[in-house]
């Protein structure tokens, strides 16, 4: 795919991320597109996104759970990248109106890093002595492509489908922690919901952090010092509309909690 045609897409995306609408897949409408292509025009939605003023704090893995890949129809991990704008804090109340079109909450282990990370090459090990501390996580995804109707090329195009995330207070060491082995409890309006184990994603989180350090190192993108890394979701994806008020909990780590208006 040519360049022009990278940046128009990536406007396009832009533009209905601003306007909180959908497009078509991007599958039906470029038949040869790429993953490589998909990336490149991420790239350039997320950098119309940086020069209205975000800023890069992070990188997110989606799509590596069964559960997440079944309901999506994607079989394969996407990535994209997380700004300050897409940051809330815990117990916030976010506005759909304002912010989302289609969204859906996801649990998550989230990583905090301490040193810097650059792939390929990259181990569990690695991401382990990277990592200062791990907290729980919403990640609310959502999506510019048309009532969800994506392909891995729709889903890494459109920056892993980033909607926004709630950081838990709670920050604890990893290697305090058997990390396959964290469960989740999600709840919505008060209920149990679903259910998680942190070998959801790939078997260990930190399997499906090392992946994505190394998939960006492909592209020649680092993990920095200070980022957060969002590992994907322990269960299947939630619909929220206005009024909802979800949460989790997971066990010997803490909470997070937030609220839809």
């Amino acid at each position: 795919m040519d360049e022009q045609r990278i940046e128009q897409l990536g406007d396009e995306l832009y533009a209905a991320l601003c306007e909180q609408r959908t497009l078509a897949p991007l599958t039906e409408r470029e038949a040869g597109i790429s993953i490589d292509d998909a990336y490149h025009i991420s790239q350039r939605m997320v950098s119309r996104r940086v020069q209205a003023g975000e800023r890069i704090v992070g990188k997110k893995i989606g799509v590596t759970s069964a559960p997440v890949q079944e309901m999506l129809g994607v079989f394969q991990p996407d990535f994209g990248f997380l700004t300050d704008g897409m940051v809330f804090e815990d117990g916030a109340d976010i506005s759909i109106a304002e912010h989302l079109i289609q969204p859906r909450a996801e649990g998550e282990i989230a990583f905090r890093l301490k040193s810097d990370l650059v792939g390929p090459g990259v181990t569990e090990q690695d991401v382990l002595d990277a990592t200062e501390t791990i907290m729980p996580c919403f990640e609310i995804v959502d999506s510019r492509i048309r009532d969800w109707q994506i392909k891995i090329e729709d889903t890494v195009a459109d920056n892993a489908s980033c909607g926004v995330y709630v950081l838990g207070r709670d920050e604890v060491d990893p290697r305090d922690h058997d990390l396959p082995n964290l469960h989740m409890k999600i709840y919505k309006n008060g209920e149990l919901h679903s259910e998680g184990l942190g070998s959801a994603v790939q078997g260990n989180p930190l399997t499906a952090v090392a992946w994505l350090a190394n998939t960006l190192g492909e592209f020649n993108i680092p993990f920095k010092a200070g980022e957060v890394i969002l590992s994907g979701s322990l269960a299947p994806l939630i619909p929220v509309v206005a009024g909802d008020k979800m949460s989790l909990e997971i066990d010997g780590i803490g909470g997070c909690s937030c609220n839809f208006v």
